[in-house]
């Protein structure tokens, strides 16, 4: 710990005393501002640019305009999935590029809700029954189904869901009806 002569020390020495002030005063009697026409003010920096952000947005772009496009990867938010809990993700982008071959095919279109729900219902116990792995059903986007949306979609994602032998589900690719389309992977296991 130091000693209190010492924090006296660095204390005087930190401020001066009177007798230095003067010193300093008298020394600089006749001292007075220069006048020049020179301008002595800075002119404002240049705002700042980020650049390093610029480069990585100019290397996406490059990679975007002449790598390879997965269109399967690409979401745009109307897509749906599923994927059963403890089943390997990779599961489900094969699904999406189309992986597993189609093995029946349902065609929702012109079908109410009530008459949808029969159906899908129907078709997945005759997959199961004949030992099918992967079908496909074709909801639609619901472009016409006014302010509440695709019920034939919402109605389709629930129910393969919510079915013990359906293993995951995902809007199809652009080439076979893309988000009008799901396929899905069934268990064949009970």
């Amino acid at each position: 710990m130091p000693s209190d002569r010492y924090i006296q020390r660095l204390h005087r020495d930190d401020t001066p005393d009177e007798d230095e002030l003067s010193l300093f005063r008298d020394s600089i009697e006749g001292v007075r501002p220069l006048h020049t026409d020179r301008d002595t003010s800075r002119p404002p920096p240049p705002p700042p640019r980020p650049t390093q952000r610029q480069q990585d947005e100019q290397q996406v772009m490059e990679a975007l305009a002449h790598g390879p496009i997965d269109f399967a990867a690409i979401e745009t938010g109307e897509e749906i999935s599923h994927l059963k809990p403890g089943l390997q993700r990779r599961i489900l982008q094969r699904l999406r590029r189309g992986h597993w071959r189609v093995q029946a095919e349902l065609d929702l279109h012109d079908m109410n809700v009530d008459a949808a729900n029969a159906s899908i219902r129907a078709l997945l116990d005759a997959a199961l029954r004949e030992g099918l792995s992967c079908i496909k059903i074709i909801h639609g986007k619901g472009l016409r189904s006014g302010p509440a949306g695709p019920q034939l979609k919402r109605l389709t994602a629930s129910l393969l869901a919510r079915h013990s032998r359906v293993l995951a589900f995902a809007s199809a690719p652009p080439h076979d009806g893309g988000t009008g389309a799901v396929y899905a992977l069934l268990s064949l296991r009970r």
